[in-house]
């Protein structure tokens, strides 16, 4: 879990946005049982892919703003940002080998 970055409100901009390598973010919440499932497969590509890829997690309960501007209507929802844009989305508990082709076209 040390290479996960836990994304807010405060530091979504210079963590997400200003990132000079591509960015997955999961969003979920402690209530949601799909994310529990996505989480222990987030973890594992934070460091397969640490140096390449930032990884990180949003909590949409607590940062609600982000969620509304990106659209979060079903989590898990996972965000692969690229020069501040979202290159990839995945809706719902996707499978590991999905997540990393997914991955591997933004990079």
């Amino acid at each position: 879990m040390a290479n996960l970055l836990q994304v807010t409100e405060s530091n979504f901009d210079d963590e997400v946005l200003s990132s000079d390598v591509p960015v997955l973010i999961d969003f979920w919440a402690v209530w949601c049982g799909p994310c529990k499932m996505v989480s222990p497969i987030v973890e594992e590509l934070a460091s397969e892919y640490a140096g390449k890829l930032k990884v990180g997690k949003c909590d949409v309960d607590s940062n609600q703003s982000i969620a509304v501007k990106y659209g979060i209507r079903s989590i898990p929802t996972l965000l692969i940002f690229k020069d501040g844009e979202v290159a990839q989305q995945l809706i719902g508990a996707s499978p590991k080998h999905v997540i990393k082709s997914k991955v591997d076209e933004v990079l």
